[in-house]
């Protein structure tokens, strides 16, 4: 399993804009096989933050994600809303569970 988590600063008049297109995007997302959990969220005391929290199953599933209509759609329409360059980092599990 990779967790790939992506910090996100959008405009402030681009919130809606990119909501739609991410949650669009994260539907899509949650029907392709090697994703286990697709998440989008807003921090509550600044709305303008997202966190993009991806649940992989392996590096072949990242690879694959990032071939989709979907994932091209949602990066070019996101693109011109965010007001800096995401960030996204890797992680791995740690404990029993992680295999």
């Amino acid at each position: 399993m990779i967790v790939y988590v992506v910090n996100i600063r959008v405009k402030p008049e681009c919130l809606a804009a990119f909501r739609a297109a991410s949650q669009e995007n994260a539907a899509h997302s949650r029907q392709e096989p090697g994703i286990a959990s697709f998440e989008v969220l807003q921090q509550q005391d600044d709305p303008t933050r997202f966190l993009l929290v991806e649940a992989y199953r392996d590096a072949a599933a990242i690879a694959a994600h990032k071939e989709t209509a979907h994932y091209a759609q949602w990066r070019d329409a996101v693109a011109p809303l965010m007001a800096e360059p995401r960030v996204g980092l890797k992680y791995s599990p740690v404990g029993p569970a992680a295999g």
